[in-house]
């Protein structure tokens, strides 16, 4: 029988939302040593780290295909279906396509939970999918006591019209469309935190769709795209700096937050593990100037979910996306980036 006393997610989450993901530094090697597809239809598979894989179909449609799915990032259901499948939409427009079709993927605990939960789960997940014009057509679940959730996207773009996180140029401003902290808010709920207000704030959030976004980065002529996600704007941002062959800098001071996140990582409790994977890592490859403030050190690092596109683009057109400007692309080592 289900249990009658109601159940926080995140208490049954080793780690929340995309803080749960494999850390990039061991997940890269593996990815590295599996053979590449020799298609020739295969416009962009795994070798740059980019959000989704694209394969054409015709001269005149690409699909792009993505999976995503994660732990509890919240303790409402509902909530927990909408950001996930929020989540997992963004990567078809991190590539510039449109989302048509998704499949579910559950894994849950439905004999402690009960169905009334999954309900609301995948009622969530549907209305965001809903609202971004998307069908859901099925999907696949197994038992399992963590719960999970996401989504398998299908987008469609015209061949000639992807966009990638491979096109950087030097000189290009870097724009980013959503704040930071969903890492830090995750955890403050785990450990008790969290105030009710910051988390509807984060939640707002990571519910929306980043269709806008990618419109204005199409019509402001962007030339490398990509979301910002488990591994932190540091972590994105090194593997668009790397694709494109050029090295970045980052304003620390202008990174935007959620409101009170700078506040909950001032305090190293509220800090994600996945946080802490990511600064570990970045730490191969970024330089933190003396002066940056510590709680923004870990900000840039913050394991986010669902976050928003983190566009290059040139200077001149940066206030043609809603967003903010949080740095540059410059000259030097591929993916190196300097943090101010």
């Amino acid at each position: 029988m289900p249990s009658l006393t109601p159940v926080p997610l995140t208490s049954l989450s080793h780690g929340a939302g995309c803080g749960c993901k494999i850390g990039a530094a061991d997940l890269r090697p593996i990815v590295a040593a599996l053979p590449r597809s020799t298609d020739p239809r295969v416009l962009v598979a795994a070798d740059t780290a980019d959000d989704a894989g694209v394969i054409r179909i015709s001269d005149e449609i690409a699909l792009v295909q993505t999976v995503d799915f994660f732990t509890p990032i919240v303790d409402d259901p509902y909530a927990f279906g909408r950001i996930a499948a929020t989540n997992a939409l963004s990567d078809v427009y991190a590539m510039g396509a449109t989302p048509v079709s998704a499949l579910n993927l559950v894994a849950f605990p439905l004999e402690r939970l009960g169905p009334a939960v999954l309900t609301e789960i995948l009622r969530g997940g549907g209305d965001a999918a809903a609202a971004a014009g998307c069908a859901v057509l099925g999907g696949h679940s197994i038992d399992d006591p963590e719960p999970k959730y996401g989504m398998a996207v299908t987008g469609v773009v015209h061949p000639d019209e992807v966009l990638t996180n491979a096109g950087g140029r030097a000189g290009d401003a870097l724009v980013l469309t959503k704040p930071l902290g969903a890492g830090a808010v995750a955890t403050a709920i785990k450990r008790g935190l969290a105030s009710p207000g910051v988390v509807e704030r984060a939640v707002a959030v990571m519910t929306t769709l980043n269709d806008v976004a990618a419109r204005q980065a199409r019509a402001a002529g962007v030339r490398g795209l990509t979301d910002v996600t488990g591994f932190g704007l540091l972590g994105h941002l090194h593997e668009l700096a790397k694709a494109s062959g050029v090295a970045a800098e980052v304003d620390a001071a202008a990174v935007p937050a959620i409101e009170r996140v700078l506040e909950l990582l001032s305090d190293e409790r509220a800090v994600a593990g996945g946080t802490r994977r990511n600064r570990s890592y970045a730490e191969g490859f970024t330089t933190f100037a003396p002066e940056v403030d510590p709680a923004r050190a870990w900000l840039v690092c913050d394991a986010m979910t669902s976050g928003g596109l983190l566009c290059a683009v040139s200077p001149e057109r940066v206030g043609e996306i809603d967003g903010w400007m949080v740095g540059r692309l410059v000259s030097g080592p591929p993916g190196s980036i300097t943090v101010r």
